[in-house]
């Protein structure tokens, strides 16, 4: 398992998949596929997702820095 942090929570949705585009299993899980046709993916922050669905920032870039 990876010990980097690569991801933040105020890293911008479309830039977190362009760096690891196994983070969309990630981004589905938490925020539904309706985020990889939404234009604001390029512009909203995991964190502002995260709030828009009631969830802790904290724990999808925990998940995301876990990915291999």
């Amino acid at each position: 398992m990876s010990t980097a942090t690569r991801f933040n929570k105020d890293m911008n949705i479309g830039q977190v998949i362009d760096m690891d585009p196994k983070a969309e299993k990630v981004i589905e899980k938490y925020f539904g596929n309706g985020c990889f046709t939404c234009p604001g993916m390029r512009v909203e922050s995991i964190s502002f997702g995260a709030m828009m669905h009631n969830l802790d920032p904290e724990v999808i870039v925990k998940e995301l820095n876990a990915l291999e």
